[in-house]
């Protein structure tokens, strides 16, 4: 039985994608509420149309249930590291418009970077279970945007959100299915094979 397959793995994998699912809805939750301060705080319509952001991942993915374990624990991971990158420009951005003004709104976008980054080590975790190779970051993940204006700032920052907090539904959904029980052997099923 391949190390990936022992019950004692097979437990551990259930463990990290049930501690990753709690912080996922955590995460969720927390950036729901967030995403409604910024909105308010900027001036944003809750229901403005925003366009695909450049270096923002899109959750929304064809052919999910044909995607192997692997395949969707490193497309979260590139995500949530763009995430990080993006999470972090924001709350310069933040703290360059505002100042202390508004230093709640900062608060909460620290500690949803902090979950993000959690989040990443979690999917790192699962990936070294599965003596699976973890993709090193290219630099710093995506480039630095173009100076963009105070507006264009602003519904960047929401499309960030927004997307943030689809990645968080798409996370739950793409662990659960890691997680799942084998039907072969009673274990979690192998990253590598097929849902």
């Amino acid at each position: 039985m391949a190390a990936a397959d022992s019950p004692s793995t097979a437990l551990l994998r259930r463990d990290l994608c049930s501690r990753a699912i709690r912080l996922a809805g955590k995460m969720r939750a927390d950036v729901v509420d967030l995403l409604d301060a910024y909105v308010e705080q900027q001036g944003l319509d809750a229901s403005a149309s925003v366009a695909a952001v450049e270096g923002v991942p899109l959750a929304a993915v064809e052919r999910w249930d044909e995607q192997t374990g692997t395949q969707r624990l490193l497309e979260n991971l590139a995500a949530y590291r763009a995430f990080r990158t993006l999470l972090a420009q924001m709350l310069e951005e933040q703290r360059e418009q505002l100042g202390e003004a508004d230093a709640g709104l900062g608060r909460a976008l620290a500690a949803v970077l902090l979950q993000v980054s959690a989040f990443a080590y979690h999917l790192e975790e699962l990936l070294r279970l599965e003596s699976r190779g973890i993709p090193g970051e290219e630099g710093d993940g995506p480039a630095p945007p173009p100076r963009l204006s105070l507006f264009e700032q602003k519904l960047r920052g929401l499309g960030v959100l927004r997307e943030l907090a689809q990645w968080a539904v798409r996370s739950v959904r793409d662990l659960r299915q890691l997680a799942k029980p084998s039907p072969a052997t009673g274990t979690a099923s192998g990253l590598a094979e097929s849902p």
